[in-house]
């Protein structure tokens, strides 16, 4: 790609993200100019990867994607939760989550790590995630955790409790602005309280742990000046992004789910701890629900992902691809909720398949420049190719970038089926042309070409027709958009238009 062309959109086209913490959108200015810290809270690896941690860890390898894209140097950082996840992880009882798996299934917690380790690693090899620049694990950084919570003990906003450690929020709240991300407000959570039982040792339920004391039978602990034991779950992540990124760092990423009460807790311990914010921005991404509902094990509409790309699952019709899975969840923007059916990601499927047709056309064309100029074609490819970066930058919009590359495939099959001229284009704007819809295709939104079936080529064949009908239309020629029409039916594809313009198709 033209790093210089890059260069000069950046620029023209500055990255604008709705901020979490200020919940309103902001021209994004990095610590260091040309360089990004960006840290992702990572999955905990004690069962198999789903689509739940497709979403989140998509939506920042696009902040990572388009940002290297645009020629930022950014460290990326996503840590792997292996130890301090408790079941109930709000109320912070209940067992180790990894510890809990490698009881049941009788194996070493370290085992179970390495093992749901690799198969994440797997599955995002397949949705082709680039690799984070550094993947910190929170077992191999106890000591900077340790050294942290002397700190925070230090500042006078923890408190020693039987070899447990906690984090004091009444009176961190007091000279603190506590539940800032999250909204949350100390005097409701005092109003919503339990008695605590047998949690005698925390001054409040709502104080969360920095280390736990480990009950005899624990097996994943570390030795503290406090107690032999292990660490809380929010400050893993204080110690990991301080470590690799310094206090403050730009970008903290994560799904809607960790605001409260993780994220939460990070800002805190930050602030007790550094006296500073961890970051200056934090992301989050909505959820993907399963028609309508919330994925759950308990309501049977939870679908791992190897599930997914194999079609074993009672929900699902059939296998969908990798890159079907990605293009379906760019389709929206990240912070809109998406909910998953076979409709969907039917539709991604054709979708995803005519832009890979239209990559494949536009590596094939041969521009020779005419004596006849076409302004107007002109104008509108270059806005078109402007929109892409417009919208990538207007708080990574996915959805409306995949909008404006559908209309430049539309440009690409007319040239093809000899209803525009490509020689009318300027030498310039077809490669203009050429940089954007492969760069943007290839490079920011991340698609590889996979192999074809006789179900993908079908599809391209109808949504080539579908491209002429549609430039028939706009021709007033509507004998010969009458016609594609009918010999569809006649053969069981029925066409129907909306009110956007858009055409779709159901096979009978």
């Amino acid at each position: 790609m033209n790093e210089n062309l890059n260069l000069r959109k950046a620029a023209q086209f500055p990255i604008h993200l709705y901020n979490s913490l200020s919940r309103k959108k902001e021209k994004f200015d990095p610590i260091n100019p040309g360089k990004v810290g960006l840290y992702l809270c990572g999955p905990t690896v004690y069962g198999d990867p789903h689509l739940g941690h497709a979403r989140s860890a998509l939506t920042f390898d696009i902040v990572f994607r388009y940002m290297k894209f645009l020629g930022l140097k950014v460290r990326y950082v996503r840590n792997i939760t292996d130890v301090g996840h408790l079941e109930n992880e709000v109320a912070e009882e209940g067992e180790d989550k990894v510890e809990k798996k490698a009881r049941l299934e009788q194996l070493e917690p370290m085992e179970v790590v390495q093992y749901y380790t690799n198969i994440y690693h797997q599955a995002m090899d397949q949705l082709n995630l680039l690799p984070p620049s550094i993947e910190p694990m929170a077992s191999g950084h106890i000591l900077d955790q340790i050294k942290i919570i002397k700190e925070i003990l230090k500042s006078g906003f923890a408190y020693e409790a039987n070899g447990s450690v906690y984090f004091d929020v009444e009176k961190f709240s007091k000279s603190n602005h506590y539940g800032e991300l999250s909204g949350k407000i100390v005097e409701d959570l005092k109003a919503n309280s339990r008695v605590l039982q047998g949690q005698d040792e925390k001054k409040a339920s709502f104080d969360f742990a920095l280390w736990k004391k480990a009950s005899p039978g624990h097996i994943m602990k570390w030795e503290s000046p406090w107690s032999i034991g292990f660490p809380g779950w929010h400050l893993e992540c204080s110690a990991m992004s301080a470590k690799y990124l310094g206090v403050p760092f730009d970008i903290h990423g994560g799904g809607m789910d960790l605001k409260f009460p993780h994220h939460e807790g990070e800002i805190a311990q930050c602030k007790a701890a550094f006296d500073k914010p961890p970051a200056n921005y934090w992301m989050h991404n909505n959820l993907l629900t399963i028609d309508g509902q919330k994925m759950s094990k308990s309501l049977g509409n939870f679908i791992t992902l190897e599930q997914l790309f194999t079609g074993d699952h009672p929900l699902l019709e059939q296998a969908y691809s990798p890159m079907t899975m990605r293009f379906f969840i760019l389709q929206a923007h990240y912070r809109s909720e998406i909910d998953f059916s076979n409709e969907a990601l039917q539709s991604s499927e054709k979708g995803l398949n005519r832009l890979m047709n239209a990559a494949g056309i536009l590596r094939e064309l041969k521009h020779e420049a005419g004596n006849a100029a076409d302004a107007k074609l002109d104008e509108e490819i270059i806005g078109l190719c402007n929109s892409c970066y417009e919208f990538m930058s207007d708080d990574f919009n996915t959805a409306k970038t995949i909008a404006s590359l559908f209309e430049l495939s539309s440009k690409i099959n007319a040239f093809k089926n000899g209803q525009a001229a490509l020689s009318s284009v300027s030498t310039e704007t077809f490669t203009y042309l050429k940089e954007t819809f492969q760069g943007f295709l290839f490079e920011v939104l991340g698609m590889v070409a996979e192999k074809k079936t006789e179900n993908s080529k079908q599809d391209e064949l109808i949504n080539m027709l579908i491209d002429i009908r549609k430039q028939a239309r706009k021709n007033k020629d509507f004998a010969t958009s009458d016609k594609i029409r009918d010999e569809l039916s006649e053969i069981g594809i029925q066409l129907k238009d909306d009110k956007m313009g858009q055409t779709t198709y159901t096979i009978n």
